[in-house]
């Protein structure tokens, strides 16, 4: 039987970290929220804008940088973004104004693309067959980043205030590159292409490529309407008539864990070619998500249960997209994942920004109500994707 991976297993436990530092480090300031909007006298939209930069900037990080890994050696590349988005951190953490803040938070974020530069890194050092287990297992080392950073940010900011929270993770960064130059392998891909036919070769893929095209719009609509209450979650919780500290708001985020379940068997179904069932059961728990958390504004519990619901359907219908596309064209891997990962992040801060604008429309209700518009649109468009896969399935099946 072939091993799941040519990687020794502290090398893939390496890379899962990794990815959950570099993913993890652009939500810390959605339970920061209040805590940095009083520290710096901004008003709570003006703080709320840092998410929506974040993502904006991680997204052209993933249009302009990732495709580098059809070209560059994947190592170093991956050590060097982290070490970047480092001093990203490192701006936030000693930031002495506002203006010095989102210029951090832009650096940090555009860098940390790092961890996509790892996702099919794993895959193209998976055995054969292999490529879906080494990316859940990489994800899920990304999804219990970005739900222990609500945590983490909330319990250091309570010790020593937000900014520990980014002096903290600037130099846990710094280290974590060091050891990923001494630990992981090279990784290089065996025909190198001009970086300007890196990037025209991106709008090929997605013009050819129809598998491509619907499971980034699908996956890019369900981050959407879970954008919508992470940009808005410490708005709410901080407010009457819950008034959590940033240390609660953190430990809500603790919620979505059990996502980090369904990323690992994610990956290993979607070698087993079962990936229709996630998907649908993501689309399902994401659009059900929204009614706990409207009740969530007068209740934790509720609140807690929607977090749950929506962290399991987002991770579903995620990493089963990530794992096939990565799968789709080998020889493309990093600009087939950079044209997918642009897409999903680009809905997230379309989310972020239409969650910012019903909140100070509507309150909670408002951000609700657009979340759920969403994920609807995302289960119509999983809905739509899988009859085409299946569609196709058939056809080929006629052929042969």
């Amino acid at each position: 039987m072939a091993p799941p991976s040519v990687l020794a297993a502290p090398a893939l436990l390496l890379m899962a970290v990794a990815c959950g530092l570099c993913a993890g480090g652009n939500y810390y300031n959605q339970a920061l929220l209040h805590s940095i909007a009083l520290h710096f006298g901004v008003d709570q939209a003006a703080a709320g804008l840092s998410v929506t930069v974040a993502q904006v900037a991680y997204a052209v990080g993933l249009l302009c940088i990732t495709p580098l890994g059809d070209k560059l050696e994947r190592r170093r590349m991956a050590v060097v973004l982290m070490l970047l988005a480092a001093v990203g951190h490192a701006l936030v953490g000693w930031s002495g104004s506002f203006a010095m803040f989102m210029l951090g938070t832009l650096v940090a974020g555009l860098f940390s693309v790092a961890a996509q530069v790892l996702v099919p890194m794993a895959a193209a050092l998976a055995a054969p067959g292999h490529a879906g287990h080494n990316v859940g297992l990489v994800l899920s080392g990304l999804l219990v980043g970005i739900l222990l950073s609500r945590s983490v940010a909330g319990g250091l900011s309570t010790l020593g205030g937000w900014s520990l929270v980014y002096q903290v993770t600037a130099v846990a960064m710094a280290v974590m590159a060091l050891c990923m130059r001494r630990v992981l392998p090279t990784s290089r891909h065996p025909q190198p292409l001009p970086y300007a036919q890196v990037l025209a070769s991106m709008g090929h893929l997605l013009r050819t490529q129809p598998a491509l095209r619907q499971r980034t719009l699908a996956s890019a609509l369900a981050f959407a309407a879970v954008s919508v209450m992470f940009a808005t979650m410490a708005l709410v919780l901080s407010s009457a008539p819950l008034q959590l500290s940033d240390a609660q708001i953190g430990l809500v985020g603790l919620a979505g864990v059990t996502g980090a379940l369904i990323a690992n068997l994610a990956g290993s179904w979607a070698d087993q070619d079962k990936s229709h069932v996630l998907l649908r059961l993501g689309a399902a728990l994401l659009l059900l998500s929204w009614l706990p958390l409207w009740w969530g504004q007068a209740s934790v519990a509720w609140f807690v249960v929607g977090v749950l619901l929506m962290d399991l359907g987002l991770q579903a219908i995620n990493v089963t997209n990530q794992s096939s596309v990565a799968s789709l064209l080998p020889e493309a891997r990093s600009r087939m994942n950079a044209v997918y990962m642009t897409g999903y992040f680009a809905g997230a801060s379309a989310g972020s920004a239409l969650g910012v604008w019903a909140w100070n429309l509507a309150g909670w209700q408002g951000a609700c109500s657009v979340g759920a518009g969403l994920a609807a649109l995302a289960g119509l468009s999983v809905w739509r994707g899988v009859r085409w896969s299946q569609r196709q399935a058939l056809g080929q099946a006629q052929a042969a």
